[in-house]
């Protein structure tokens, strides 16, 4: 049976900031900056947004008064990487609602400029009884974990960092574009051991806005609708005592989320043509993987190996570089980069032909959804 929700609503315009070190501005800059470029980019007058969500600006009140906006439906997300699946599909069911009838997203992180450490003394009644002093460190040692179990090796892990990082080195505007290779991620310095330097995301400042509107509208403005077509979710609240941290790499989360996206869609793995994977750290790539499917439990590392991922391969992802190379927008940017890649003509990191695009967030919060070309 046809899911009702199924194609029901479309992403109409996106824009993006700059990425970088800007301290000359703040969140609600940057984030009005964004929003005035997904105006532009769908051709969409302002009087018609109706509905707001934001994440990680200090205040929606405020942020609905820099731009002028009385929405009849807001919502304000925790700052949280995992809020970007959890908004997007909020805005969704919104308008399905009719709650609203054309939602803005926006994002905004300041952390750069701002010098934000993730963990260590900002929340050590988080991390410090356990001996953690980072996210990253709980990443460690669940891919510490995965080496032991499956024989997975640091220069398999080494073949995700260096893909994204030829995939941000053909998108203008990435943090970093220089080449890398796999013998430069082996030699770069541990951070958390087994992970090093290039497996880590970056921190950067920057501002991300999505704008969606039912899909019976979609197609009266400027830029060719971008269908959401499915989304799933399961949440891992039991096993989230130490934050980012799963014994079981969030498999049985993944496995559910990304099912219940694609039967809602009505796609299977063969129609995915490219795979956006939150990749705050790259050990998350291979559990995205392993957990939606795309290769047998342990064999991700294996799986990577030989240009897979990369643009070319037989499943391109993070095509824009990612977390790990363009810049660290929480997810958001990775769905900005799902709807340019189904919409077309992005020169050489295009995927050819693009009709399907499977987003994932392997999180506590997991949250999948497929995009498809309207």
């Amino acid at each position: 049976m046809t899911h009702p929700l199924r194609n029901q609503a479309a992403v109409i315009g996106v824009g993006t900031t700059a990425y970088g070190n800007f301290p000359h501005t703040d969140e609600y800059g940057l984030a009005a900056e964004a929003f005035r470029h997904a105006l532009a980019d769908g051709g969409i007058a302002k009087h018609r947004i109706d509905g707001l969500i934001t994440c990680r600006i200090p205040s929606y009140v405020r942020m609905g008064e820099v731009l002028g906006l009385d929405p009849a439906w807001s919502l304000t997300l925790p700052p949280h990487g995992r809020m970007s699946g959890i908004g997007i599909i909020e805005a969704a069911l919104a308008i399905a609602a009719g709650q609203a009838s054309t939602v803005a997203l926006l994002y905004a992180n300041i952390g750069r400029s701002r010098r934000v450490n993730y963990g260590g003394e900002e929340s050590p009644n988080i991390w410090d009884p356990w001996g953690f002093t980072s996210p990253g460190a709980a990443h460690a040692l669940m891919f510490r974990r995965h080496m032991e179990l499956y024989g997975t090796t640091t220069r398999q892990l080494a073949e995700v960092s260096v893909a994204f990082r030829r995939h941000a080195g053909l998108t203008p505007g990435a943090v970093m574009r220089a080449p890398i290779t796999i013998e430069d991620h082996e030699t770069a310095r541990f951070i958390t051991e087994p992970l090093r330097l290039l497996d880590y995301c970056l921190i950067n400042d920057g501002a991300v806005c999505l704008i969606v509107t039912a899909a019976e509208r979609a197609r009266d403005f400027a830029q060719p609708p971008v269908l959401i077509s499915g989304f799933g979710a399961r949440d891992r609240f039991r096993a989230a005592s130490i934050p980012n941290f799963d014994l079981d790499f969030w498999h049985d989360a993944v496995a559910d989320a990304g099912a219940r996206a694609r039967a809602m869609a009505g796609v299977d793995h063969a129609d995915i043509d490219a795979l956006m994977a939150y990749d705050n750290f790259s050990p998350t790539v291979l559990f995205s993987l392993e957990g939606l499917g795309f290769c047998p439990r342990g064999e991700a590392g294996r799986f990577v190996e030989g240009g897979t991922i990369g643009l070319g391969g037989a499943l391109p992802m993070n095509t824009d570089g990612g977390h790990l190379s363009n810049s660290y927008m929480q997810g958001w940017a990775l769905n900005v980069e799902a709807v340019r890649q189904l919409r077309g003509g992005n020169g050489a990191r295009q995927v050819p032909n693009a009709r399907v695009i499977q987003y994932v967030q392997a999180t506590p919060c997991t949250r999948s959804i497929i995009y498809a070309r309207g």
